[in-house]
């Protein structure tokens, strides 16, 4: 199996990882790409970065979270064709108090 960076227990950037964003709404990681819970494709991981489909700036990885923080979101990406993704069946999470926004992901 691919391995991945842990954190408090969960891969954070494996092949297939659970993220959620800043309020705990869940997201799916399929290797590079993020799904929100409906299974819409939201963007694509580069680093610790998440770009829109649009090349936007979206979000930034913070342990299991995606946070939107304006210092980043000069950042651009080429855009990319989205992909089809199944729904996910996780919980919602806490909300989590690191600095930054909630993404603007559809549910």
């Amino acid at each position: 199996m691919g391995g991945g960076t842990t954190v408090g227990g969960i891969c954070v950037n494996g092949p297939m990882a659970n993220l959620y964003t800043k309020d705990g709404r869940p997201l799916t990681r399929r290797g590079d790409d993020l799904f929100s819970k409906s299974g819409a494709h939201v963007g694509r991981v580069s680093g610790d970065r998440v770009h829109a489909p649009d090349g936007r700036y979206a979000g930034t990885i913070v342990d299991d979270r995606v946070i939107y923080r304006s210092t980043d979101s000069a950042m651009v990406s080429s855009p990319f064709a989205q992909a089809a993704g199944a729904g996910s069946a996780s919980a919602q999470a806490p909300s989590s108090a690191a600095w930054g926004d909630e993404p603007d992901f559809p549910d």
